[in-house]
């Protein structure tokens, strides 16, 4: 049983950036996409980046690309979300998972995904 646990997350002003790290245990992510998705209050949950288990393909949510860099390091086990030039509207709780169904072409689709940490607060003020 593979655990997720994120941590990173904070209080930035408006234009700084912060990273957030995932890292699992119980399990391995080595062949797995791992993705970010996030919640702000009131809303859906909404998909950020994802990253192929060989780390050779990343994709991005429109409103992150050239913003936001997703990497990962399997030797630790450990997915990264480096965050940049932070909006006010980049405020969120940040979720990542693991996907174990379908293919790495569903990566924007949260039902691919079987393994969700907790969460880990951003909160960009203006």
């Amino acid at each position: 049983q593979v655990q997720l646990v994120e941590s990173g997350g904070g209080l930035v002003q408006a234009g700084g950036s912060l990273r957030l790290s995932c890292a699992a245990s119980g399990g391995t992510i080595r062949n797995h996409a791992v993705s970010w998705f996030r919640q702000a209050p009131g809303k859906e949950r909404e998909f950020v980046a994802a990253i192929m288990w060989s780390g050779d393909y990343t994709h991005y949510a429109d409103s992150v690309k050239d913003r936001f860099t997703i990497s990962r390091d399997n030797a630790k086990e450990t997915v990264y979300l480096q965050m940049s030039s932070l909006k006010p509207e980049d405020t969120a709780v940040y979720y990542c998972a693991m996907m174990t169904r379908g293919y790495y072409s569903t990566y924007d689709a949260p039902g691919a995904y079987g393994y969700w940490g907790q969460g880990t607060q951003v909160t960009v003020s203006s």
